[in-house]
């Protein structure tokens, strides 16, 4: 007889969530662009995880925007498009100024 192993929905739930935030991260960490890796890559380490699965979402769909552009909205030299104004947008800028700021002042790039 095998031995099969069942996994609750619970923890079928949390492996696809923790592949699915590993997937962030990488996008997040590896944008090409370096100042945005600055900032998204530590909000996705430290913030994402303790997001909701909505709000995951709505920070994908901010990892899908160019980065020239994305970053312009998170240090607001740009005016942000209504569609990608929200509170995950205001998390990440809150993010950068009580977080990175202090890391680039110590020396982190």
């Amino acid at each position: 007889m095998s031995d099969l192993t069942f996994r609750s929905e619970n923890e079928r739930h949390e492996t696809d969530r923790n592949v699915r935030l590993g997937r962030i991260a990488y996008r997040a960490w590896r944008r090409g662009f370096r100042e945005a890796d600055m900032v998204l890559g530590p909000y996705a380490d430290q913030i994402a995880p303790t997001l909701s699965d909505a709000d995951l979402a709505i920070f994908e769909d901010l990892l899908d925007v160019e980065d020239q552009y994305l970053y312009g909205w998170i240090i607001e030299r740009d005016p942000t498009p209504p569609e990608h104004q929200n509170h995950v947008m205001d998390s990440i800028r809150t993010f950068m100024r009580e977080h990175v700021s202090a890391e680039v002042a110590k020396g982190i790039g």
